[in-house]
């Protein structure tokens, strides 16, 4: 009697397991194919750059991978500038302004009308905007 208690519960144990790890399978799986949709999906914002005296603005413009998204560098812009670009997946929104006066500095990066990250002053000197793909939002 105790040897087939015994074996009901592992064979319940077991099949506890097997429904718990299919189940963790089937997350994982759901997970790996949200990552892969977002990692294809393109999205377009627009930078824009406010102040005097500005020396550079450097900026994804969507090449390069998220990781290691290549940066282009406009010297001597003149303002108010504005730039839309084409980004991929989780490659982050980022605009990085460098200003003579950064008193003045104010850079955005406006997603579908939207302000998603928005920097003055030190703050836009010192960091830019850098913002979150919007793919995951």
């Amino acid at each position: 009697m105790n040897r087939t208690v015994r074996t009901a519960v592992s064979a319940f144990a077991v099949t506890g397991l097997a429904f718990g790890l299919g189940a963790c399978s089937e997350a994982a799986d759901k997970a790996a194919d949200s990552v892969d949709k977002a990692v294809a999906k393109s999205y377009e914002v627009t930078y824009e750059v406010t102040g005097s005296s500005l020396e550079s603005i450097d900026y994804h413009a969507g090449d390069g991978t998220a990781m290691q998204p290549q940066i282009q560098s406009e010297k001597k812009p003149a303002t108010p500038w504005t730039k839309t670009v084409q980004l991929h997946g989780i490659m982050p929104p980022a605009v990085m302004p460098v200003s003579l006066a950064p008193e003045d500095l104010t850079c955005k990066v406006v997603y579908q009308g939207k302000v998603i990250k928005e920097a003055k002053g030190e703050q836009a000197m010192a960091g830019g905007c850098v913002a979150v793909s919007p793919v995951f939002n």
